[in-house]
């Protein structure tokens, strides 16, 4: 196998996923808009690319993961497609729940974009946004006996 070969089959996808405006933090009820794109791969190398607004909890017990938008693009929509331009995209955000950092339990707001490539391999890139605005949980002063 050539070396030119070789490069091409081990290059990832470089997935850049903007949100408008900058914005890092939104109230229920808003319009998240936001916009991807991927580089450094060609249309015909995947088989599909998928977005998502979702939300997911890390700490101590079960995680759980709960999809708010989800598209999905098949490699039959996608050779028409320029995929190093801009892809909009945008959704209404619900009112809970709301991004929370705890003691023992965080839940967290993002924008995934998977990419699925024809060989099987996948990557995922994913841009992370606040929901609310609650404070950071702050543990109990234990009290004086």
């Amino acid at each position: 196998m050539s070396i030119a070969t070789k490069n091409r089959t081990l290059r990832q996808p470089l997935v850049s996923i903007q949100i408008d405006g900058r914005q890092q933090q939104f109230q229920p009820g808003e319009v998240l808009a936001a916009a991807f794109q991927i580089d450094a791969v060609q249309p015909h190398e995947l088989s599909a690319i998928e977005i998502s607004v979702l939300w997911f909890t890390e700490g101590t017990g079960d995680e759980d993961l709960a999809v708010h938008y989800f598209e999905r693009l098949s490699n039959e929509s996608m050779p028409e497609l320029d995929l190093s331009e801009l892809r909009r995209f945008q959704t209404i955000l619900p009112n809970s729940p709301l991004s929370y950092e705890g003691l023992s339990v965080k839940i967290c707001w993002c924008i995934r974009v998977r990419v699925f490539l024809r060989g099987g391999r996948e990557f995922v890139s994913e841009k992370i946004f606040q929901l609310g605005r609650v404070p950071l949980a702050q543990p109990v002063p234990e009290a004086a006996s």
